[in-house]
């Protein structure tokens, strides 16, 4: 392409449940002067990393899925092109389980070029190349880190994109898991433990300031605020298209 290609990697539950992520992320990219394509099954439909099967012990259905994402995305990663993903547990997937599961040289590849959205944003932001303009914010902004972005060191690429949004001072809400774990709090057997932990520092936090932009880059994260505040917690990618100057 004569553009600046990148690829998304639109997990299971972005493609299925909050495709307005995906297509939140795609706008802002092309409004940065990006040229976007979307990673897919042949089928059509969204890949799977594998994460849903590995967080029930699945092993070999996960390798099944994982591998079938890898060798799709190795062409794109060996070619140099950023693979930008959403979901951190899903994305993150990439650069660890992946590397550990017997997939050889081709998930070492993809691995080195898998990125969070927002990890992408803030090093291409940090270098002059991304050319977004954003109308200014005039609300208290909480982020919520996913357990995976904190794991990873991937927590200040977050702040560091929303502060690309004029008048937007992002703070940090100090948490330990929200509770769910991945399937961890839909089992009814842990809805105790795991409305506990949201109420530990999360769910509190967010109370406080109803006024409040809350982001939270995990889908769990959001479910968990959703259902514990009746509030609407968005990825960061949303927060930057409602403010995208077209």
């Amino acid at each position: 392409a004569s553009g600046r290609p990148v690829v998304l990697f639109v997990d299971t539950f972005n493609g299925y449940f909050e495709t307005e992520n995906g297509s939140a992320a795609a706008r802002v990219l092309k409004a940065a002067g990006y040229e976007v394509a979307v990673v897919a099954r042949a089928d059509g439909r969204p890949h799977c990393c594998g994460r849903t099967w590995l967080a029930t012990g699945q092993v070999d259905k996960a390798r099944e899925r994982l591998r079938a994402l890898i060798d799709d995305l190795h062409p794109i990663a060996a070619a140099g092109m950023a693979i930008v993903g959403l979901e951190p547990s899903c994305l993150l997937t990439l650069r660890d389980e992946a590397l550990v599961m017997g997939l050889g040289d081709k998930a070492r590849v993809v691995a080195s070029r898998a990125l969070l959205f927002e990890e992408f944003v803030a090093a291409e932001a940090a270098a002059g190349r991304f050319s977004a303009r954003f109308h200014p914010v005039g609300r208290p902004v909480l982020v919520h880190g996913h357990c995976h972005q904190k794991a990873f060191g991937a927590v200040e690429p977050i702040l560091a994109t929303l502060r690309l949004i004029p008048g937007a001072a992002p703070s940090l809400i100090e948490t330990s898991c929200c509770g769910m774990a991945g399937s961890f709090g839909y089992d009814a057997k842990h809805q105790a433990v795991s409305k506990a932990m949201a109420e530990l520092t999360l769910l509190p936090a967010v109370r406080s300031q109803p006024d409040a932009i809350v982001v939270a880059d995990g889908t769990s994260g959001r479910h968990q605020i959703a259902d514990g505040t009746r509030r609407d917690a968005l990825h960061v990618a949303r927060v930057l298209e409602q403010q995208l100057v077209h």
